[in-house]
């Protein structure tokens, strides 16, 4: 909220490309349009149809993007992975290994992997240390 970052709270996947889509300047996507029909917050629009036209993310489904659906940490590097064009092969154990030459994950006490949550604080770390 406006006066809380919260940042041991479990980052959602709508919170997640908005935090990717703003730290590379707020690109404009080709289009607004995407199958999804559960994105309701004005917030993340323009960041998911930018990361889907990207092929940073796909939805959880077809019709789907579970915007509040929680971040795995698997998600979020794998995310990055592929926003800063590292790769884009494959789920996270390319980006994990990615992730852990360049010292993004250095004295974080967290695995990169789709069983664990990914915290907001962490997700901000991550691509502070990218930058």
């Amino acid at each position: 909220d406006k006066t809380h970052f919260s940042p041991s709270n479990t980052v959602t996947r709508g919170q997640a490309v908005t935090f990717l889509w703003r730290s590379m300047g707020c690109p404009e996507p080709e289009s607004l349009e995407t199958p999804f029909t559960d994105l309701t917050a004005d917030y993340y629009k323009k960041a998911v149809a930018w990361a889907v036209e990207k092929g940073i993310t796909k939805g959880t489904d077809t019709t789907h993007f579970s915007p509040d659906d929680t971040c795995s940490t698997a998600h979020i590097i794998t995310f990055l992975y592929r926003t800063l064009g590292i790769g884009d092969n494959g789920w996270y154990k390319e980006a994990g290994k990615w992730a852990e030459g360049a010292g993004l994950l250095k004295g974080l006490d967290r695995e990169v992997s789709p069983a664990v949550d990914c915290p907001r604080g962490d997700v901000v770390t991550y691509l502070w240390r990218a930058a």
